[in-house]
Formats: structure tokens, C-alpha cells, sequence
């Protein structure tokens, strides 16, 4: 038999009382203002941390590649197509991280976009080498620099030397 739809306002939460949806504005009676939380055992953690500086460069980067039309993935993809003219798809694989069916559907996406080129291998005649079409290479050097200017951004609170520590001690994680 079917169920009835209840209208959310007569939803009970696990304690009984009427569940309203929850408003930024709006707090349950008894319950206290909204105030500083203790994060310092997440402050402590590596993988916290790097998350959220993570979280705030990405942000600023989506915002930055909309006009480029470019994901992390793809612009990661395309750079290193960019610095390595010939890359295969399966050395992309590894240094990405990324399965094999996603780099195909990544692949063949650029190349829609007429990003990229396949062209025999030199040296494999299974694979395929990935070089940037001309449209490509006008993209991506105004991405890069885009990208350049956005992580000054972002880590403009840190001296050069900083940054460079920081980068090694991160590489140092996952290399």
C-alpha cells in the first residue's frame, strides 16, 4: 500500500518534538548561540589541514578557470600534455592518479573540444602520443598563467621561501 506524503512540518525528530527544516536565522528554543567550536584535534591532523587549504585554492580556481571551461582534472591533464608533447594516456594514468576509464572519457572529451591531438607513438605503435592542438596551446597559456596568479593569491600570506617548504614537505607525503 502506498504511503501517505507528510508534509515536513509533521515529520517528528528522534526525540519526538516537530522537525522544522533548519534556517540560518532561525535556532530551536533552549538551544544555544551559534559560537567558536574546538577544532584543535582537527587542526592537528595532516590530512585536515591540507584538505582545507585544498578546499580554498579549488575554489578560487573554479572561479578563475570558468572562462577556459577547465576542471582541475582537465587542466592537470593538459598541462602535462602541455610540459611532456607525446604523453600516453597510461603515463597520464599514473601520474594523476586517475583509473584508465576516466582518463578515457577525459581524453576523448578534450579532443571534442579540439584541445588535443593523438598521433602514432614513436617508439610504441599500441599508443597513442597526446599533443596540444594549436587551439590548445592559445588555452592553456593563458590558463597557466592564470594559474600562476592564483596560487600567488592564495598563498600571498607566505613568504617565497614558505611556499617552497611547503610544496617539499607536501611532495614528501605523497612521492
Amino acid at each position: 500500500m502506498p504511503r501517505a506524503k507528510v508534509p515536513p512540518s509533521t515529520l517528528a525528530d528522534p526525540i519526538g518534538q516537530q522537525a522544522d527544516p533548519p534556517t540560518p536565522s532561525r535556532k530551536r528554543p533552549g538551544e544555544a548561540a551559534p559560537g567558536p567550536i574546538d577544532t584543535r584535534y582537527l587542526e592537528g591532523l595532516i590530512g585536515y589541514n591540507a584538505r582545507r587549504a585544498a578546499l580554498t585554492v579549488i575554489a578560487v580556481f573554479l572561479e578563475r578557470m570558468k572562462p577556459y571551461g577547465l576542471r582541475p582534472v582537465e587542466f592537470s591533464t593538459l598541462s602535462l600534455i602541455t610540459h611532456n608533447p607525446g604523453v600516453t594516456a597510461r603515463q597520464l594514468c599514473h601520474a594523476l592518479g586517475v583509473l584508465p576509464p576516466n582518463m578515457v572519457g577525459l581524453i576523448n572529451g578534450l579532443e571534442q573540444r579540439a584541445l588535443i591531438e593523438r598521433r602514432p607513438h614513436p617508439s610504441d605503435r599500441r599508443a597513442q602520443g597526446l599533443h596540444l592542438s594549436a587551439q590548445g596551446q592559445a588555452m592553456m597559456q593563458a590558463a597557466e598563467r592564470t594559474a600562476a596568479e592564483l596560487e600567488q593569491d592564495a598563498a600571498h600570506r607566505l613568504s617565497a621561501a614558505e611556499q617552497k617548504t611547503l610544496m617539499g614537505l607536501l611532495q614528501k607525503i605523497y612521492r
